[in-house]
């Protein structure tokens, strides 16, 4: 006799699983964290602010 297997647990671990697959790819496709951003935001206004210093008045 095979195992007995309760199907309101199984379903709940199948849903559970999908969920983290489909997280795994969303880390990967959207994977910047928060940190990250900010530097690279800080970044760009920095560069920014040196090549607007370095414009001439016509």
């Amino acid at each position: 006799m095979g195992e007995i297997v309760n199907l309101n647990r199984f379903r709940k671990r199948k849903a559970k699983d999908g969920e983290a697959r489909e997280a795994d790819a969303n880390r990967i496709k959207f994977g910047r964290t928060k940190a990250e951003k900010k530097l690279s935001e800080a970044e760009q206004a920095l560069a920014d602010k040196s090549l607007d210093g370095h414009k001439r008045e016509d």
